[in-house]
C-alpha cells in the first residue's frame, strides 16, 4: 500500500466565521465544504458554501453528510453540538481564543493544519505590525478618553479580552479592563450603577446577533448624564468586525475603534 505525506484535511466545515475568514486568506478556501449562517466575510464565501450552522447549533444531518474530515467550531458555547458531531465519528476541533495573542496563534495553527505555516505567519506578522503602529500612535496620546464597551444588554456584559485591548490599542482606556480577562460572560456582566459611577467619554455598543438600541441605552437611568451619552458619543460597533476572534477584529475592527477615539 502507498504512502503520501499528509497536506492537512482536504474537507473542513467551519463553525464560525473566522477559520473561513484565515482559510480564505491563506489560498485555501477549496478546502471548505461548510461554513456558519453568520458568515460575512469574506463575502463570497457566503455565495460558494453551504451554510450549516448557526453559532450555538447545527444540523448534524447536513454536516455529517459533508464527509468533513476536519470540523473546526469556538468556546465552550459549542461544546453540545461539538459532542454530537464527535458522537457521530468525525474529528473536532474548537479553539478557545480570547486575547489578541491567543487569536494570532489560531490562525498559524490553522496555516499548519493546511501545510501554509509560512502563509500564515506571515499574514500574522503583517498583523503584528498593523498593531504595533497602533500602539505606538496611542502611546502619544495626551488623553485617553474612558470607554466603555457593551456586547449585550440583559443582562449588561463588558468587553471581552480582545475587544479590550483593541480598545487600548485605538487609544482608549476601558473602563471595565479588570473583567475583560472573564472567559465566562458571566464574569463580565456589570450594572447600570457601575457604569454611571465609571463615566465613560465614549460608548462602543455590539450586541451580539441583534442591532444595538440607542434609545433604549440612554433610557436606563441616570445614563442620560454620562458625559458619552450628553457629547454624542455612542456608537455602534457592527458586530462582524469586532466580536469575530480572527482577522475582521484585528483590521477593520481595529480602525473603526481608531476612527472613532481620534481626538476631537
Amino acid at each position: 500500500m502507498p504512502f503520501a505525506i499528509p497536506r492537512g484535511p482536504q474537507r473542513i466545515v467551519c463553525l464560525t466565521e473566522e477559520p473561513t475568514e484565515i482559510l480564505y486568506a491563506l489560498g485555501e478556501q477549496e478546502r471548505i465544504v461548510g461554513i456558519s449562517a453568520f458568515t460575512v466575510r469574506p463575502p463570497e464565501a457566503r455565495r460558494d458554501k453551504p451554510a450549516i450552522s448557526g453559532f450555538t447549533g447545527g444540523s448534524v444531518k447536513k454536516i455529517v453528510a459533508l464527509q468533513p474530515d476536519l470540523v473546526i467550531g469556538f468556546s465552550d458555547i459549542q461544546a453540545e453540538l461539538a459532542k454530537k458531531l464527535i458522537a457521530n465519528n468525525l474529528s473536532v476541533l474548537i479553539f478557545n481564543q480570547r486575547s489578541i495573542s491567543e487569536i494570532l496563534g489560531v490562525i498559524t495553527d490553522v496555516g499548519r493544519l493546511v501545510n501554509r505555516a509560512a502563509a500564515a505567519e506571515a499574514l500574522v506578522a503583517g498583523y503584528i505590525q498593523r498593531l504595533e503602529r497602533a500602539a505606538e500612535v496611542a502611546s502619544g496620546r495626551a488623553v485617553k478618553p474612558r470607554v466603555y464597551f457593551e456586547e449585550w444588554d440583559e443582562p449588561m456584559i463588558t468587553a471581552i479580552q480582545w475587544v479590550s485591548e483593541l480598545v487600548e490599542l485605538a487609544g482608549g482606556r476601558n473602563v471595565f479592563a479588570d473583567r475583560a480577562r472573564g472567559k465566562l460572560a458571566r464574569e463580565r456582566f456589570v450594572s447600570a450603577e457601575e457604569v454611571v459611577r465609571a463615566a465613560p467619554d465614549v460608548v462602543f455598543a455590539s450586541w451580539c446577533g441583534k442591532p444595538f438600541d440607542r434609545s433604549l441605552f440612554e433610557a436606563r437611568p441616570g445614563f442620560s448624564e454620562l458625559p458619552a451619552v450628553r457629547e454624542g458619543r455612542v456608537i455602534e460597533v457592527p458586530s462582524p468586525i469586532i466580536l469575530q476572534p480572527g482577522p475582521a477584529c484585528l483590521t477593520d475592527g481595529l480602525a473603526f475603534l481608531i476612527g472613532n477615539l481620534a481626538e476631537k
